[in-house]
């Protein structure tokens, strides 16, 4: 079987991959996606870390194609839809690079808040200028974390042991797991104001990108340091080169950037108060030497039939149990990706019930399965079956999971419930429908819909009424938005109706608005699964 090397990793990685019998590796490192495309025909496996992309047309190029293994966290590089799609596992290292990204992070900020580099240069110029380069002390500053997750974890850890006050904000962490770190929850405003230093952990997703634009500029601490070695796109970077010259921000640290590698002629690369570095949040011996073997020995166990490791787009099990489990994986994933988007952020609880066949099965993978949906728009790629219960507790949210033995209108049935600490609930429950197993959605925070659970869904509720149905039928085809299936349920006759739109694409933010604007519409949202 062969395995392609597409971008440098340990040499003890591609060792390993040498030393398994009937595995001929090619190494080709920095190959233009044309040739590319010649090079995976016959192919088995691809290694890559984040230079290489794994596009559509390249999985499609690959019809041997078993397993993409990034070495790292981030499987941005790689159409994990479309290998999921072609039945290519895609699998990361999640925790190899957490404490170099956490010491890097803290580098940035202190030379944010002491001026080496720009000293070193000078020195290196021939001078000794002491006035020009003065800095100011990390003591009793206040550092605020945008985003707690495992590496925002371990900044905090090292801004204590510097005396520092440490802020965070989070929307999807719970307070207890925050005070048990002895970190203080916030707003985002309130972060902006109280923070002397301000760092960010998220993934970029649609809810992050631009999080700190220039209206958050605004709202920031005057004198304000910040330093992103998260993902790129998460502070806007026009933002932040204004800040820059008008003094509101002294100092900057960035690691990644909104398009990698930084153009030659970016404004970022002539501010003297910026300190930057090529990516290199997973660049110290330990790390690399970590995540190269790693992922040689998780690409080594797929393609000798062994167990799937840090998947992010299939379980940990062997291909006997996926054939079996591999609906009701699909099923529990959409379930849980859909109650997110409709429940508050901050859950105590995620309850998981099972009716049917699977009671009598190890529905464990499928509850991951359900976790990692809940995560996925939260903590990113970087969640996957191996981790979305720590991530889950990490949030501060218990996972309970239920095997009823009850009578229900259907053979199988899943239903995911996120309990608010007021005992609020909002819930969604499928079962699987004809020979192939498919996933259907079946009720809605109680209430019986038939709908797929695919695409873009608009869920609105309305005070039972007539033309409630014509007005949204025709804002959304004044909108180019085409209706694909509709499912209504209401509680009696001029009560509550609650509707489910099967849409083509996504309406307009304008149409949306419109939409809840409307008297007779008590809320409505549109849901991506």
């Amino acid at each position: 079987m062969k395995i392609l090397v597409a971008d440098k990793i340990s040499p003890s990685g591609v060792a390993y991959f040498r030393q398994q019998p009937g595995f001929e590796v090619i190494e080709a490192y920095n190959t233009p996606p044309a040739k590319l495309l010649g090079l995976v025909r016959d192919v088995h496996a691809i290694a890559v870390r984040s230079e290489t992309k794994i596009t559509a047309e390249v999985l499609a190029a690959a019809p041997l194609l078993k397993v993409v293994g990034r070495a790292g966290v981030g499987v941005d590089n790689v159409d994990v839809d479309a290998a999921t799609e072609r039945g290519v596992i895609v699998m990361n290292t999640p925790s190899g690079n957490t404490v170099a990204t956490a010491e890097l992070t803290f580098t940035h900020i202190l030379c944010g808040a002491r001026p080496v580099p720009q000293a070193a240069a000078s020195m290196r110029a021939g001078q000794w200028d002491r006035k020009s380069f003065s800095g100011i002390e990390l003591f009793r500053k206040t550092l605020g974390i945008v985003g707690l997750g495992r590496i925002g974890t371990e900044v905090a850890k090292r801004a204590q042991a510097f005396g520092m006050r440490v802020v965070a904000y989070d929307p999807y962490l719970a307070a207890s797991r925050a005070k048990s770190i002895q970190v203080e929850t916030v707003t985002f405003d309130e972060l902006l104001a109280q923070s002397d230093y301000i760092t960010v952990h998220m993934p970029l997703t649609d809810d992050t990108r631009y999080i700190i634009d220039e209206a958050a500029f605004a709202k920031a601490k005057p004198g304000l340091r910040i330093f992103n070695c998260a993902r790129g796109g998460i502070i806007k970077e026009s933002a932040l080169v204004s800040a820059l010259k008008s003094g509101r921000v002294v100092a900057a640290g960035l690691d990644v950037f909104e398009d990698e590698p930084l153009a030659k002629d970016s404004e970022l690369r002539t501010l003297p108060n910026v300190t930057l570095t090529p990516h290199l949040g997973a660049s110290t011996a330990e790390a690399q030497e970590s995540v190269g073997v790693e992922v040689a020995e998780q690409i080594s166990d797929v393609l000798n039939g062994g167990v799937i490791r840090n998947a992010v787009n299939m379980p940990a099990m062997d291909a006997a149990a996926l054939k079996i489990f591999g609906p009701y994986l699909e099923l529990g994933a959409k379930l849980g990706t859909l109650v997110q988007q409709i429940s508050p952020p901050q859950i105590a609880t995620l309850r998981i019930t099972y009716w049917g066949k699977i009671v009598d099965l190890d529905a464990n993978a499928v509850t991951r399965a359900v976790i990692r949906g809940y995560l996925h728009r939260i903590s990113g790629e970087g969640v996957n079956y191996v981790n979305a219960p720590l991530a889950l507790e990490r949030l501060g949210v218990k996972a309970e999971v239920i095997k009823s033995t009850a009578d229900t209108d259907y053979t199988e049935l899943m239903q995911v419930e996120a309990v608010a600490a007021d005992g609020t609930v909002c819930s969604a429950a499928g079962t699987l429908i004809g020979k192939a197993n498919t996933p259907r959605l079946v009720a809605l925070n109680d209430r019986e819909v038939e709908a797929a659970p695919a695409g873009a869904l608009l869920i609105y509720e309305n005070h039972d009424e007539p033309g409630i149905i014509g007005m949204v039928g025709t804002l959304l085809g004044r909108d180019q938005v085409n209706i694909a299936a509709m499912s209504l349920s209401r509680n009696n006759a001029g009560g509550t109706a609650l509707c489910v739109l099967n849409l083509d694409s996504q309406p307009s933010p304008a149409a949306l608005k419109e939409l809840t604007s409307h008297r007779a519409i008590k809320q409505a949202v549109v849901v991506k699964l």
